[in-house]
């Protein structure tokens, strides 16, 4: 059975409840948890008397936002529900749930269930909060914000000082960037422009996926042209809502012009409205109108490419970019004639970005998958699809599953690279793959190589490579592409972190941290930041410092591993000591790496280098820090060590 008759409320996303009757019960419990987290539940219940059932369901199934479907040992011999989950995968919209851990049907075991069987009944709880991820992601919405709980003024809980505390620092961080007081030293020259997204103007919310999508497809288009420089898609994103003027905009973003625009979508028609800005007077340089067919996507999109690159006076020479919209310039670009499989590459794109959840990563995945299969010559599906797994195995990946997960991403991968030779994103892709799945620093370089040659414009691209270059001893090189990378990218917190992490893999500690800072003034909450300033202040001798930054590092296990170490060199064997036992009992062998730096530091050499073999043995990512990593500085001497250096490419 399921759910339908609407009880929505205006600008809350929609969910179709299917369940069997004999878990209806359950199905309650569950609706009532999800309307209190933000969502709109529809189910068969609420049926108004007198309704036609049938064509009720069918007519809910449609308009829904999201098929939420409840795997139990009666519904998935349900006909009903086997219907109503078919219906929700063929619209793309699928977010299955198993009750008590029931493997779902034949047919639906690639998609992500979210488990609720240890599930005590709270709104707030992670298996919801997981489902309202889920929801968000297939309908290409922000995750929805529940009805804060409501607290009497008495008995204000240390809980709701904090969060208040994190809001203030969230507000000072953005204040202290919007003033330039974490500006680079690097400027961008005449021919500078940011994209910003582009306004949806198809009177559907749902349709957010496809204007940014064509957005950043248009950015990534002008940053192929190497005269040009373009802001990554990360800092433009930050002026989202235009709540400054343009002038403003462009000065904090130190860009010399705007390209700004709106998406109309009806059918199969799109009207796209691009305008040129000067980023000094706020005035419009060049504005145009274009009405296509979304058959002459990626036609339009090297039109306006090409348009305001004359407009900047930095044309291409004809040898560096073929003719517009010519079938040599979508080959190119590996791009699709397929309106099926830029519309799914475009929702994958969406909620890739999002990175909410193994939910979300899955359902970008299926998206990706969709467009492969819509187009097998899409070449930047290939390289999404590569990115994407590659995703799924660092974050949610088990042992046992990661050379699978890494052999099928850098198939995907290399299949891009047949397709559009010169696609720098595949290259890019496929190096950090092979250096971080595969653990073969060798076989890397050559693509990371080719991703720098044909990247330049890219900050991502720029990025990986300049961290590749840092871990395989290549200092000058790592410098020179992340400065650039900061320079196309200023506003981005994780690109600042990275240039730490660059300056702490060259071993300049005090230089590492001032990065990392200015990447934690625009986002408080970034994972791994606290833990690499603790890291470079425990190499300082700095032991007070560092373990206060370890021990507000929001991503337990590097938080833990720190703490385990500086304990025991302030002389605290206890503490120490129960971080440690903290860190294997919650992460076990998903940490060897972070282990073995802690025995190493330790003075237990022959137990961290079991660690590290062991890790070697299983795929652990963490080794890509082995070469230059201060904390296994204890192990250097060691012929094993050596060895193992030699088996993961290092030279």
């Amino acid at each position: 059975m399921s759910g339908t008759t609407e009880r929505g409320i205006e600008g809350r996303a929609t969910v179709f409840l299917s369940y069997a009757r004999a878990d209806q019960a359950a199905a309650r419990k569950l609706a009532d948890a999800l309307e209190e987290s933000g969502l709109s539940v529809w189910w068969d219940t609420l049926i108004e008397g007198g309704a036609a059932f049938a064509k009720t369901i069918e007519a809910s199934l449609e308009r829904c936002d999201a098929v939420v479907v409840i795997w139990s040992p009666t519904s998935v011999v349900s006909d009903w529900v086997l219907d109503e989950a078919a219906r929700g995968r063929e619209l793309r919209k699928l977010v299955p749930v198993t009750l008590d851990g029931t493997l779902p049907p034949l047919g639906f075991r690639q998609y992500h269930s979210v488990d609720v069987s240890g599930w005590h009944g709270r709104s707030d709880a992670p298996e919801i909060v997981a489902i309202a991820r889920g929801v968000a992601a297939v309908a290409g919405r922000a995750a929805p914000q529940p009805a804060p709980p409501r607290v009497a003024p008495s008995k204000l809980s240390r809980r709701g000082l904090l969060i208040g505390g994190a809001g203030g620092l969230i507000a000072a961080g953005l204040y202290a960037w919007q003033r330039g007081l974490f500006a680079t030293r690097w400027q961008l020259n005449d021919n500078s422009v940011a994209v910003l997204p582009f306004k949806n103007l198809s009177g559907d919310p749902n349709q957010e996926y496809f204007s940014d999508g064509l957005s950043e497809e248009l950015r990534a288009t002008l940053a192929r042209n190497l005269k040009l420089q373009v802001m990554a898609q990360a800092s433009a994103a930050k002026f989202r809502a235009r709540s400054d003027d343009a002038v403003t905009i462009a000065s904090k973003l130190a860009v010399a012009y705007l390209l700004d625009g709106t998406v109309r979508r009806s059918g199969d028609v799109v009207r796209i409205t691009a305008d040129l800005i000067d980023g000094k007077s706020g005035f419009s340089r060049w504005s145009q109108t274009f009405d296509r067919s979304m058959h002459d996507i990626f036609a339009v999109q090297s039109e306006i490419a090409t348009t305001v690159a004359a407009a900047l006076a930095a044309t291409m020479a004809p040898d560096e970019q073929p003719g517009v919209g010519s079938a040599d310039a979508l080959a190119a670009a590996g791009g699709t004639r397929s309106v099926e499989a830029y519309d799914a590459y475009l929702r994958g794109r969406a909620l890739y970005e999002l990175s909410a959840d193994e939910t979300s990563e899955r359902s970008a995945l299926a998206q990706f998958d969709a467009a492969i299969a819509a187009d097998p010559n899409f070449a930047p599906a290939h390289a999404a699809r590569a990115r994407s797994l590659t995703a799924i195995a660092n974050q949610y990946g088990k042992v046992g599953q990661f050379e699978q997960l890494y052999a099928a991403a850098i198939d995907s991968a290399q299949r891009a690279i047949a397709v559009a030779p010169d696609l720098a994103d595949a290259y890019s892709t496929l190096g950090f793959t092979l250096f971080q799945g595969r653990l073969d620093a060798r076989a890397a370089r050559v693509p990371f190589e080719r991703s720098r040659e044909l990247g330049a414009g890219e900050a991502t691209v720029l990025a990986r490579y300049a961290q590749f270059s840092a871990r395989t001893g290549r200092d000058q090189e790592a410098v020179e592409s992340m400065q650039r990378a900061l320079v196309l990218d200023r506003l981005n917190p994780l690109i600042h972190r990275a240039a730490g992490a660059v300056e702490y893999a060259a071993r300049r500690y005090a230089d590492s941290i001032r990065p990392v800072r200015e990447g934690l003034a625009m986002n408080p909450r970034m994972s791994r930041a606290h833990a690499a300033i603790g890291d470079a202040l425990l190499m300082l001798g700095r032991y007070g410092e560092a373990l206060a930054e370890y021990k507000v590092e929001p991503s337990g296990d590097f938080g833990l591993t720190g703490v385990a170490i500086v304990e025991r060199k302030r002389g605290n064997a206890k503490s120490a000591r129960a971080a440690f036992d903290a860190l294997v009992a919650s992460e076990g062998d998903r940490v060897l790496y972070q282990q073995a730096q802690v025995l190493a530091q330790w003075g237990e050499p022959d137990a961290a280098l079991e660690r590290l073999q062991r890790a070697r043995q299983i795929g652990d990512s963490g080794l890509i820090y082995a070469r230059n990593d201060p904390l296994l500085d204890p192990l250097r001497g060691r012929p094993e060590f050596r060895r193992l250096l030699q088996s993961l490419g290092f030279a």
